[in-house]
């Protein structure tokens, strides 16, 4: 089962963090840019930033304890005042705090550092974000200025019937006059030459509204105690009706009445949604799918609730799913909490591991059964004629012989040669011993046997077109030990029994939530740094190899699972969890990025060459004896002041056609290396060909040319170490 991560130790915090994570992803992009223009064998472009930006990484460390110990956060909020004004279908419900003045706060702390260190103001200000950096805090600013005008609470609501009541609301109450013209503004600012993407009206401008609105544009209604979105006008038209004569009937819905006992005891942010209602307006599936559905358990499903709030003086994210009765089915199959005694098999720098207690497999064995046959009713027919010829009873002699506790571990991903744990309750483990024998005779696979230190460890390898794959196994006090290899077998061992595994670290018990380990039904522990690190080791390797020597300062991400009698509960109180979102996007954004400037790369190239062309052909023709030019230097412009001339033609910028560009030369623009050479008899040139390749293999990933028959050709492969002829060139593939 797998539970939602939530942001961070403070959910605001990881709010204003912005900056920081602004520097961190600026740091990422600029190095991937770095990569993207960089020569062939010369040194990596994370020691050339290292380098450039000497002490950097300290800076950013301290700008965010500066951040941690000085930007005061809104305080929680034990009650709402617009959540009495939605309407009574709403279904999805989020309500934030307005972080204005803690992102000032933090804009201004940013500010000073930008004074005080010479380091941090020179990346800012003069390295890749020299055009940006000044864009991102000018738009800050105006995110402060807006949030200037709004009370302290901003809700998100939507219902699932648009037809009967508005769709999406964004509502939060005004402080002060003068917001209509600041949106109008600033709609106005973000547009530039584009229609503005949103529409803003007053009470009496509303009323006359035409109800249709261009696509991908917001109406926004300011009245003098609310400024509301929505997604058209007729919804903003609904709800400001209702505002003039209030019902409140949305807090007395069940779904209300959960919402305000969310904010008892204060909170920060909420997040729900009504499943109930949802489930009661899909549209009926066929007899047999609705009863399966029915049998899973999750027909029963109430409320999704996520909250951030502090328990027990610690600040905590919480998610519970409700149902409406009981727990069945396969919405049971987590157990209620109990000691995960598996932990302790597992190695403290693991970058991901799991532990959970499930109910009897056995019974969930049985639950699959049912829910199989239940649609095919021949679902386990070849199962049983397997059974039959291998004379044993699965669910007995193998699920009802496995407690519900099982943990898994994994330390490497890096293939041939993967490194991972996975840890079994087992009730009885000679019978399960008989059973894994009798099955793998069954499949013709035979284990070697090890003893040592009184344990049995069996090996079974697996032919493979790369490298045999190995797995193995051991039963040791009460579990079955599987792993990657007879050495991570013994490992997992030596720290259940020496007490130096993962649940006895101190990084692992100063994450728990309020309660003990044994309250816990199942936990994800995760090292964001490294989880990362292998996300971005094929796009990046400087980078990842970077992120990889910074595990030992990274607070873990972990979430803790809770199975009671009617719901399901999730707790996240560290701040790992916010530094594995933040990585997580880097880790998804970086070869994005990377595939991105690589598109751009290879579209410039394209562009450039087919400049050159057309410079080529004006050149033949205002140069009718010379024919074609012998390189692009003679294409570009000459010394300052120098007139057009067949030595230097300035059809082409100096970018490429600057006085080094000779043939057999390369010249760089935008990650790809250009160069021109003439096919010459006596004084006249009547063939050309101009070539461009990738600097590197993560700049592009075609090369292309063109002769004097002006088609444009590519052909896919790593960059190119020489030019090439008119006849190569002619040989590749023409671009479409």
């Amino acid at each position: 089962m797998s539970y939602p991560q939530t942001l961070g130790q403070h959910c605001h915090l990881g709010s204003i963090k912005y900056l920081a994570v602004i520097a961190v992803i600026s740091i990422i992009t600029s190095l991937a840019a770095a990569q993207a223009t960089m020569p062939p064998q010369t040194e990596t472009p994370w020691s050339q930033y290292q380098n450039k930006y000497p002490g950097l990484p300290a800076e950013f460390g301290q700008l965010l304890q500066k951040f941690q110990r000085e930007v005061q956060f809104p305080p929680p909020r034990s009650q709402s005042l617009l959540l009495p004004l939605l309407p009574e279908s709403t279904t999805f419900y989020a309500a934030f705090p307005n972080y204005g003045d803690a992102s000032r706060q933090a804009l201004t702390i940013f500010q000073q550092e930008l004074q005080h260190s010479p380091v941090l103001r020179a990346w800012w200000q003069h390295g890749e974000l020299g055009i940006d950096g000044p864009k991102v805090e000018d738009f800050l600013e105006k995110v402060y200025q807006l949030s200037q005008y709004l009370g302290d609470e901003i809700v998100v609501s939507a219902a699932t019937e648009p037809l009967k009541n508005p769709s999406l609301l964004v509502v939060a109450e005004i402080r002060k006059p003068g917001l209509k013209d600041f949106l109008q503004q600033l709609a106005k600012d973000l547009a530039g030459k584009s229609p503005p993407a949103v529409r803003v009206f007053d009470v009496h401008e509303l009323a006359i509204a035409k109800d249709n609105l261009p696509p991908q544009q917001l109406a926004i209604l300011v009245r003098s105690d609310l400024v509301v979105a929505a997604l058209n006008i007729a919804a903003l038209r609904s709800f400001n009706a209702g505002l003039d004569n209030p019902t409140q009937e949305f807090p007395s819905t069940p779904f209300g009445q959960r919402l305000l006992q969310a904010y008892e005891g204060g909170t920060t942010v909420i997040g729900a949604a009504d499943l109930q209602k949802i489930l009661r307006e899909v549209p009926p599936t066929s007899g047999p799918n609705q009863m399966i559905f029915q049998r899973t358990g999750f027909a029963d499903m109430q409320y999704l609730v996520w909250e951030r709030k502090n328990v027990a003086g610690q600040a905590t994210s919480q998610m519970e799913l409700s149902f409406t009765a009981p727990r069945h089915g396969v919405a049971s199959w987590l157990a209620a909490p109990g000691p995960l005694g598996s932990l302790d098999f597992v190695s403290p720098g693991a970058i991901m591991a799991g532990a959970t207690f499930l109910k009897n497999p056995a019974e969930i064995f049985d639950d699959v059964k049912d829910l199989s046959t239940a649609s095919n009713p021949n679902a386990f027919a070849a199962l049983d004629k397997m059974e039959a010829a291998w004379k044993l009873n699965l669910r007995e002699d193998l699920f009802s012989q496995l407690g519900g506790e099982l943990a898994f571990e994994v330390d490497g991903l890096i293939q041939p040669s993967p490194i991972w744990k996975l840890i079994l309750q087992v009730n009885d483990p000679d019978h399960l011993q008989a059973t894994l024998s009798t099955l793998l005779a069954a499949t013709h696979f035979y284990t070697q046997e090890f003893e040592e230190d009184g344990i049995t460890y069996h090996t079974l390898r697996i032919p493979s077109a790369q490298k045999p794959l190995e797995i193995a196994f051991a039963f040791v006090d009460g579990y079955l030990v599987i792993a990657s290899s007879r050495e991570t077998v013994a490992d997992a061992i030596r720290l259940h029994r020496t007490g130096e595994s993962l649940a006895k670290s101190s990084k692992f018990l100063a994450s728990l939530p309020p309660g003990h380990l044994a309250d816990v039904s199942g936990l994800l522990y995760e090292d964001p740094i490294a989880i990362a690190a292998l996300s971005m080791r094929q796009a990046s390797p400087e980078i990842a190899e970077a992120f990889s020597a910074a595990r030992t300062d990274t607070t873990p991400a972990m979430v803790f699972a809770y199975g009671e009698e009617s719901s399901i509960r999730e707790v996240t109180t560290n701040a790992g969890v916010d530094a594995g979102v933040v990585l997580a996007v880097a880790a998804i954004a970086i070869p994005n990025l990377l595939r991105a400037q690589i598109a751009a790369n290879e579209s410039s190239a394209v562009g450039a060459i087919r400049i050159a062309n057309t410079a080529q052909v004006t050149y033949s023709t205002l140069y009718p004896r010379i024919g074609y030019a012998r390189d692009l230097a003679t294409l570009g412009p000459g010394p300052s002041g120098t007139a057009p001339s067949a030595a230097y033609a300035s059809l082409i910028d100096d970018a490429l056609g600057n006085a080094s560009c000779t043939a057999g030369a390369w010249c760089m623009k935008s990650g790809f290396r250009f160069t021109m050479a003439a096919v010459c008899r006596e004084q006249r040139c009547d063939k050309f060909v101009v070539v461009g390749t990738p600097i590197a293999a993560n700049t592009g990933t075609r090369s292309f040319c063109s002769t004097s028959d002006a088609v444009i050709r590519f052909k896919i492969g790593p960059p190119l170490t020489s030019p090439v002829t008119v006849s190569e060139c002619q040989a590749w593939s023409p671009l479409q």
